[in-house]
């Protein structure tokens, strides 16, 4: 915490504040009115709370190697040389060419993806003078975002279930904790958010905008920059879910009985050629390497880069094999949904995690025994398959390659909303069916 802190951040939340009031109006309604402040307050807190863990508690960490150690060497490079400055902004990392004496000081720099967020930062530092609370608050006004509109996504689908809805999308406390502050997490998180409702605006409202196409390209384009096996989750589910929304719409029955093994077998086709197009210019994700890089990642961050993290975590042997990948999803898919368990804790924010992970069982567990057999009838719902497929994929690509409960915590954030509503409507729909198959009995 530095005196420009101090000086630049309340200022800068009076003017957060401020627009947000003034805002609220046009992007609200008399329901969901109540959730904007709070919503954009946590992941304010979130943001600025981050800070502060990683200073007192792991004194240091990524998220000051993003700014104090990163983007603050632009911002003063802009100072006394901004073409040497903007040579840095508009820099791949990859290049230190007549910016060396300032290159070299950012411990990042030869990373093309941790310098994407060392960028962003510097963009911000531009506005808050290089603060570090001040860029971190303005980092959670685009984790915010991307939330608020995920939100609007299912709201505008399902009014009724606003509180849940809400719950879900923008009051998860590692969510809005670890998806706020100057870290990657932040920016794919959002962004994966913002891709969810411009592919909903564009695909299945049949609404296109140039706003929407630009969401749209701009959040695929960060994510994939950043962290492209988010898109690889995310892909299959995507033409999961645009595909199933237009066919439940198909009239007569009959002609979507017929269409049906044609959907089943164009989902898959796409969502392979998707997948293989997406990991193209990454061959580390292609299906030749996918197992070794997820072996190579998962032991270096148990044994290495995040041993310091948190308490570790092993499945089993992990092999680089695709066989071996498939023998674990069924462990990784529920540790990253369930785990770690109460009797698994071993400090404070594990704890927490557990919390929040027995928290998912239990919910699980509601909708499975309260709906009982029309548990299952709400997966014929294209919302509902879409978030369970993304929901599984992803649990599986975190859980099978990250063995660190520290670690995990943060990289799983994308998938807890997704999760989290597929539970919702889940048990939304075996209600309504419940409800039908009691009024047909009484005829």
């Amino acid at each position: 915490m530095e005196l420009r802190d101090l000086i630049v951040t309340p200022l800068l939340l009076i003017v957060v504040y401020v627009g947000a009031y003034i805002i609220r109006p046009f992007v609200t309604d008399e329901i969901n009115r109540i959730y904007f402040i709070p919503a954009l307050t946590v992941r304010i807190l979130g943001a600025i709370a981050v800070g502060f863990i990683y200073q007192f508690y792991y004194d240091g960490g990524n998220t000051f190697n993003y700014h104090t150690h990163g983007s603050r060497h632009i911002w003063e490079a802009m100072w006394d040389s901004p073409d040497k400055g903007l040579r840095l902004l508009f820099n791949n990392g990859a290049n230190h060419e007549g910016v060396y004496e300032y290159a070299s000081k950012i411990r990042l720099f030869g990373d093309t993806r941790s310098y994407s967020i060392i960028r962003i930062a510097a963009f911000f530092d531009l506005i808050t003078f290089s603060s570090y609370s001040a860029t971190a608050v303005l980092f959670s006004l685009f984790s915010f975002l991307g939330a608020w509109l995920l939100f609007q996504t299912f709201y505008s689908q399902y009014p009724t279930l606003h509180k849940s809805i809400a719950l879900a999308c923008l009051f998860i406390p590692s969510v809005f904790f670890w998806g706020s502050g100057i870290l990657k997490d932040t920016v794919t998180l959002s962004s994966l958010f913002i891709l969810t409702y411009c592919s909903y605006r564009l695909f299945i409202r049949l609404k296109p905008s140039a706003l929407t196409i630009i969401g749209f390209l701009g959040s695929a384009y960060l994510i994939f920059a950043i962290k492209i096996y988010i898109i690889l989750a995310f892909l299959p589910a995507l033409i999961l879910w645009v595909l199933m929304s237009h066919y439940s719409n198909v009239r007569p029955a009959i002609l979507k009985l017929l269409l049906g093994p044609f959907v089943i077998v164009a989902i898959a086709v796409m969502a392979g050629w998707g997948v293989v197009k997406a990991s193209e210019e990454n061959p580390q994700y292609s299906l030749e390497k996918i197992g070794e890089t997820a072996k190579i990642t998962a032991y270096d961050i148990r044994y290495y880069s995040g041993k310091d993290a948190g308490s570790g975590y092993t499945l089993g042997e992990l092999d680089g094999s695709i066989g071996s990948l498939v023998r674990l999803a069924p462990q990784a898919v529920t540790v990253s949904l369930f785990r770690p368990y109460l009797w698994e804790v071993k400090n404070t924010f594990m704890f927490f995690s557990a919390l929040e992970a027995a928290f998912f069982l239990g919910a699980v567990l509601f909708v499975a025994v309260r709906r009982g057999l029309f548990f299952w009838r709400g997966l014929s719902n294209a919302n509902v398959l879409f978030t369970i497929v993304f929901s599984v994929a992803f649990a599986f690509a975190v859980g099978v390659s990250t063995y660190n409960f520290g670690t995990l915590v943060r990289y799983k954030i994308p998938m807890l909303p997704f999760f989290a509503m597929s539970l919702i409507l889940l048990n939304y729909y075996s209600k309504s069916e419940r409800k039908l198959a009691a009024l047909d009995s009484t005829e």
